[in-house]
């Protein structure tokens, strides 16, 4: 391709936002902002999108059949599956205008995943044991209404997937499919992309989807979004949210217990005025959180005061389907106190309490006392308040907290997400009554699996991980060109001619190339875009080349003289 009738350019004078790969990726000109959360993808950034889902369209296609499913689809398909009230990002669809409502006033639903479509597609086909197992996927445009749609590609409105979904007769063989086929299919696409060296499975929230743990492929970018926590004696990785953790045995559990007492502490109901108020440590402080369930069944929760609830942990422990901080008017039935003097002493027996084990050797610590403008101090287990026999994990990990089995300090980095997997099992296939007919002629449940790769955001993830001070440096089996070809003192036309001679070579060969053939346009312009768009080999032909071509690999500082025969045999070796 010629540069001067690309359709794009760069624009080095355009904002900064709030990600590297935004920042870079606009001025490289692969993208440009619609608005918050959604792209153009220009030329460049469509060859390298196209790029990656290739790969992971090959990939696919040795365990799945391709579909394209629909991104708008009638309510009645999410009611079926009770998700249309609970799924906090999806979009609605309706008419825009009076003229449109008077041609079609209904309303639809735009997909921010297929679950939905695809459970009652396979219905229609497979439902003899015959014909299971089987799995079909699709790389599709999704939708989902961010609160904040944010960090360029990794966090938008729109955006694209890939998403597999697998139909099994057994939950073993779900098991086996999910593991042994769907795992490695997703390293080698990793390995491809150039990441998968620094790409990890980790164990993370099944969210919506499932109670069960699921996998996460995290690539570990010092911009990342995720804190992963390594195990290493177990050879474990977790998503932090799910990290079972605790934290390392109190300093002051050796203390004696010292007289309980009760301070007058009016006005006082935050954490940070209170450890001030009273001198205190926020480590011997004990933070007590009243919630709600969707039964509303009142649950206590209470941790160390420098610690936060991670509310999925909390779920999960309390088999909740949801949980919503107490009203004022229940917190004070409770506990006879205003918010803010919740405390641990003379709760209902008849609540549920939970307690974190970062309070497990707590002695001599504070909590309120259940009495608005009070907080007791000098409390202690066993003598003001009984120890409960088991203490729990809901915290949010942090880091220098223990493993809470093995007992080590996790090792700690931050990583962005490139993929997920979950069990669905039966979710769907019984919202959808989807049964197959087994080899007596019974009926029986069909176990499901889904398997998602956000292509846009692992574009995105690929230039937060790959970039320098210069611009983006791409790995070769993704990158928009494998060679930007710069012509200096092109209005020579012996250099010219040599140039074009050069790009005709290339393109002979079979070596996609980007030629700057701009004769308005200053050697530093041309090397200062060059690195900021991130082919992986410059070539540069010039006065001071002759007949020979300067070489140099993006992100690298040596330059090597060699003529056309030895570049394209080190092109051809690189390639295999």
């Amino acid at each position: 391709m010629l540069q001067s009738q690309l359709f794009s350019k760069t624009q080095k004078s355009s904002r900064e936002y709030d990600s590297v790969n935004a920042t870079l990726l606009t001025k490289a000109g692969f993208i440009d902002q619609v608005m918050a959360g959604v792209y153009t993808f220009l030329p460049l950034g469509w060859r390298v999108l196209n790029k990656i889902e290739n790969i992971i369209r090959e990939e696919m296609d040795k365990i799945g059949i391709e579909v394209f499913m629909p991104a708008i689809v009638p309510t009645e398909l999410w009611e079926q599956t009770e998700r249309i009230d609970s799924v906090d990002v999806l979009f609605k669809v309706v008419p825009a205008n009076i003229n449109s409502k008077e041609k079609n006033d209904a309303e639809y639903i735009l997909n921010s995943t297929h679950e939905e479509v695809v459970t009652p597609l396979a219905k229609k086909f497979n439902f003899s044991y015959k014909d299971f197992p089987f799995a079909v996927y699709q790389i599709q445009t999704k939708f989902r209404n961010e609160a904040r749609a944010k960090s360029g590609l990794l966090r938008g409105r729109e955006f694209r997937m890939k998403d597999l979904y697998s139909f099994h007769t057994s939950e073993e063989d779900l098991q086996d499919y999910y593991h042994n086929k769907v795992k490695q299919a997703y390293i080698k696409i990793y390995d491809r992309l150039g990441i998968g060296e620094d790409t990890v499975i980790a164990l993370a929230s099944g969210g919506d989807f499932t109670k069960n743990f699921s996998h996460e492929f995290q690539t570990k970018c010092e911009n990342g979004e995720d804190w992963i926590f390594f195990a290493k004696s177990i050879n474990t990785y977790y998503n932090r949210e799910v990290a079972p953790c605790k934290v390392a045995e109190n300093l002051h559990s050796k203390e004696k217990f010292l007289e309980l007492k009760e301070v007058f502490t009016k006005n006082i109901n935050c954490i940070d005025g209170l450890i001030k108020f009273l001198n205190l440590p926020i480590e011997k402080c004990v933070k007590t959180v009243i919630f709600e369930n969707e039964k509303h069944e009142v649950i206590v929760a209470a941790l160390r005061g420098d610690r936060e609830i991670d509310e999925g942990k909390l779920i999960k422990l309390t088999n909740a389907k949801t949980l919503t901080l107490a009203s004022p008017e229940t917190v004070k039935k409770i506990t006879g106190a205003e918010i803010g003097y919740e405390g641990i002493i003379h709760l209902p027996r008849n609540v549920k309490q939970f307690y974190d084990n970062s309070i497990e050797h707590l002695h001599n610590f504070e909590c309120g006392a259940n009495k608005t403008n009070y907080h007791n101090i000098n409390v202690n287990w066993g003598r003001d308040v009984e120890k409960p026999e088991k203490f729990y994990d809901f915290k949010v990990a942090k880091q220098g907290d223990l493993h809470e089995e093995t007992e080590e300090v996790y090792e700690v980095f931050k990583a962005s997400e490139v993929g997920n997997i979950f069990q669905l099992n039966t979710k769907f296939t019984n919202a959808i009554d989807y049964t197959f007919t087994d080899q007596k002629g019974e009926q029986k449940p069909i176990f499901m699996g889904c398997y998602g790769i956000g292509t846009t955001r692992v574009m995105g993830v690929i230039v937060e991980k790959f970039h320098d001070e210069k611009g983006i440096i791409w790995p070769e089996n993704i990158a928009p060109f494998a060679v930007h070809l710069i012509g200096l003192n092109l209005e020579d036309r012996t250099i010219f001619d040599k140039a074009k001679t050069v790009y005709s070579k290339l393109l002979r060969e079979h070596v996609e190339v980007l030629f700057d053939d701009r004769d308005d346009v200053s050697a530093g312009e041309k090397f200062s875009d060059c690195d900021l768009i991130g082919i992986p080999y410059r070539v540069v032909i010039s006065k001071k080349t002759g007949d020979l071509l300067e070489v140099k690999r993006r992100g690298k500082n040596e330059i090597k003289i060699m003529n056309m025969e030895k570049f394209l045999a080190f092109l051809e070796k690189r390639n295999k």
